[in-house]
Parts: structure tokens; sequence; C-alpha cells
């Protein structure tokens, strides 16, 4: 077993040529920049909140967990329980694509900044008048390349068809607006507003199709509360946006090296993270 990456959140272990397992710390990154502070328990929501969607949408896609049991890990996982609980999981390894499918059901975010300037977004003409945090007529999944160094890359659905070839390239954006629809009414019982997410694929040992990473998750998808959505403002999030607002509002984002956030705004995240699991899935994380 050897740890072959430690990304902005998550701890990744090869465990053998087909198996990884993967940790999701208390760690937190905006602006492409890991923060100097931690989260606590946000780890624990992340992962079960992202295990409580794999398993809503096994029926739409398979995806790539195969045991969030410690005792089916390396004795590394199981014999420091209380580190790893909770926040561990064994998965398949995939050949992942290159890419994250990015679906929006609202106006905000990068697709507001391109739409006020060019009334465009990744080669998409729009055509109708959208005002901030307006729901979007469609859903539309705008896709983008990860770069291995530096930000990813927007692209066009057409560039994405000639990369990829049409017929995969049209499964993927509609299993990805298929996830969307179906947890976007799920949320919405529940008070929450996906207004968008992202998505990455893999193929596994069998070359099928494979849905990866995590899913619906602050980290992944943007959250508002349903109570607080007015079309014209930014409404109360449950994701990162508390963070990345108090940053620009300190000339902090981006900034190098990493700020640590004061205790208000670490418990405060923390507390955004809880909720949303609990919001969801109407159990308490911890």
């Amino acid at each position: 077993m050897k740890k072959i990456l430690s990304g902005k959140v998550r701890d990744i272990y090869e465990i053998n040529d087909r198996e990884l397992v993967i940790v999701t710390t208390d760690r937190i990154s905006a602006f492409d920049v890991i923060l100097n502070s931690i989260i606590e328990n946000k780890g624990i929501a992340l992962n079960l909140l992202s295990l409580y969607w794999f398993n809503y949408t096994n029926s739409i896609i398979p995806n790539h967990i195969i045991s969030t049991e410690l005792s089916d890990m390396p004795a590394f996982f199981r014999e420091n329980p209380e580190q790893y609980n909770k926040r561990t999981t064994l998965v398949k390894k995939l050949k992942m694509l290159p890419y994250e499918f990015i679906v929006r059901g609202y106006m905000f975010g990068s697709m507001w900044d391109e739409y006020k300037t060019k009334g465009s977004f990744c080669g998409q003409k729009i055509e109708m008048k959208y005002e901030l945090a307006q729901k979007l007529k469609h859903p539309v999944v705008t896709p983008s390349l990860k770069n291995e160094i530096g930000h990813d890359e927007y692209i066009s659905l057409q560039k994405l068809r000639e990369e990829m070839g049409s017929t995969q390239a049209d499964e993927i954006c509609r299993i990805c607006l298929n996830l969307y629809e179906e947890c976007y009414k799920e949320a919405l019982n529940k008070g929450i507003i996906i207004a968008d997410t992202k998505f990455e694929f893999g193929y596994d040992e069998n070359n099928r199709l494979t849905l990866g990473d995590e899913i619906f998750t602050p980290d992944s998808s943007r959250f508002w509360s349903l109570d607080d959505w007015k079309i014209g403002k930014s409404p109360k999030s449950y994701d990162k946006q508390f963070v990345r607002d108090w940053l620009i509002k300190k000339g902090l984002n981006g900034v190098t090296p990493a700020p640590e956030l004061p205790e208000n705004i670490r418990k405060k995240t923390s507390t955004l993270y809880r909720d949303c699991y609990c919001k969801i899935t109407g159990k308490e994380v911890f």
C-alpha cells in the first residue's frame, strides 16, 4: 500500500492494481489554494453525503464504491479507527476520463460572469434574458478539460464530441442530466436547491462506464437554501461560498502562502457542512 496522491481534500492510497482507498480529510481549499485551516468533521460530512448519493443513483449508473467498512481495508486503517472511521472508502481503480462534466441549473458563478459580458457560455449562445440566481429554462452540461498544470479549461460540447466521439460524449451528457434532475428533485423536497454540480467518470476493468470521485457534496456542488432563494441575489449557501465570500471581502482570494481562517469562520463552515448532510439525509452525522 502506498499513498499516491495528497490532493486539496482527499488522500488516495493504492492497495493493489484494482483498488484504492480514499480518505476525505478536513482540509479546505478555495480559489485553487489549500487554506491553512481545517474544518472540523468536514471530511466526514463530505464522505457520508457522497455515499448517500452514490447509493441513491446506483440504478442510473454504476459507481466506484466497493466498501465503507474499515474491516475490509488494510490494517493501517483498521488500527486507527478514530482517524479513519466515516471518512474512508475502498473503491475501484478506474481509468479516469480527463474531463469534468458540470451541470448547471441556475445562472450563477462563472456562467453569470461570462453571460453578462458575452451573452454566452462555453461556446453556447444564451438566448433568454436572465438575472443572477435565476433558474435556467433547461439544465445544461458545460464540460471542462482537466489540466495537469494550472486551471481546468472550459470547452464546448462540440469540442468534447470531437475529442471523445459524439456517441460517447452524448451518452455521458445524458447520464449527467439524468443524475442532476433526479437528485435535484430529491434535494428540493428537503429544502435545498442544487444550483450546479460536477461529475467525473472512468472505465472499470470490464470497460464499463463508472461514476467516480464524489457526487452532490458541498465541495462539488452549489447548494442553496430553498427558503432563502430569490432571483437577483446570492442565496444562503451550504457550500464553500461562505469561505469564498470571506476571502474576497478580505482581499485574500488566491493568495499564497495560504491564509488562516478565523475561528468563527471555521465553526460556521463546519456547521454548514453538517447541516447540509443532516437536511438531505435526515440523519445526524456528528
